[in-house]
């Protein structure tokens, strides 16, 4: 079975477009997806449109949480905040329901799935070996699926320690061994310098993940944003994958 995993659309639907036509071509069996389809961007009703349409698994992010009141909006601040405020006003209320019924952990096909992490499915980043430590601890199956961070990583065990880190597009790791943690980037908001979307197949059969890359239109995802009055930073920042 092969699988296409996204994350972290937050309703940029040009990335979202370019990163399911990829997808397209390699013919995956389902696509997973580990949530916050909708904040920052400026085409939310598109994006859960489209993510309810082709994804078999959609976890919740916090952004998703927070937009349909699940959690507090008064947990986010400044762009985050604005962007909340303004995607419950474009949201039809089933979108809404639809968002508050999500949860951010579960699992498929053996695989663990979380937005955050296993220890705090909403919140928590694992961005560094400490954490990915704890989080490896409480690991039950070969693999671990994880959002939020917006950044491509793998996490895992060898010799009795923690390794990982970044990844390079086109990377492959083979985690039919010990334990690992594997996060496929943001489709809509990449932050680690590399302004193309992010995305993941695995192969489970095979029991490997392949991390890769998606050029798409950035310039209209900007001119999206600014012609729907969201915060100019949230366009600035997609063209430098922060």
């Amino acid at each position: 079975m092969r699988v296409a995993v996204i994350s972290d659309v937050h309703g940029n639907v040009q990335a979202l477009e370019a990163v399911l036509a990829a997808i397209d071509e390699l013919r995956p069996d389902e696509i997973w997806s580990l949530g916050d389809v909708v904040g920052y961007g400026a085409d939310p009703v598109r994006c859960m449109q489209i993510v309810d349409e082709r994804a078999v698994v959609s976890l919740a992010g916090n952004h998703d949480l927070v937009v349909s009141g699940t959690i507090n909006i008064d947990m986010f601040a400044h762009d985050a905040r604005d962007a909340a405020e303004w995607t419950r006003t474009v949201l039809s209320p089933e979108q809404i329901q639809a968002l508050a019924t999500r949860m951010p952990g579960g699992g498929r096909e053996g695989v663990q799935l979380f937005h955050g992490s296993i220890r705090d499915p909403v919140w928590e980043y694992v961005v560094d070996p400490r954490t990915a430590e704890l989080c490896l601890e409480r690991q039950r199956r070969p693999l671990c699926l994880i959002g939020h961070s917006h950044v491509q990583l793998v996490w895992g065990e060898e010799d009795g320690r923690v390794v990982g880190g970044t990844v390079a597009a086109g990377a492959t790791l083979a985690y039919g061994e010990g334990r690992y943690i594997v996060n496929p980037g943001s489709v809509g908001q990449p932050r680690d310098g590399d302004p193309r979307a992010g995305y993941a197949l695995l192969d489970i059969e095979q029991g490997t993940a392949t991390w890769l890359r998606a050029e798409y239109d950035v310039r209209g995802a900007q001119e999206a944003i600014r012609d729907a009055g969201l915060p100019l930073r949230l366009a600035a920042r997609l063209a430098e994958g922060r």
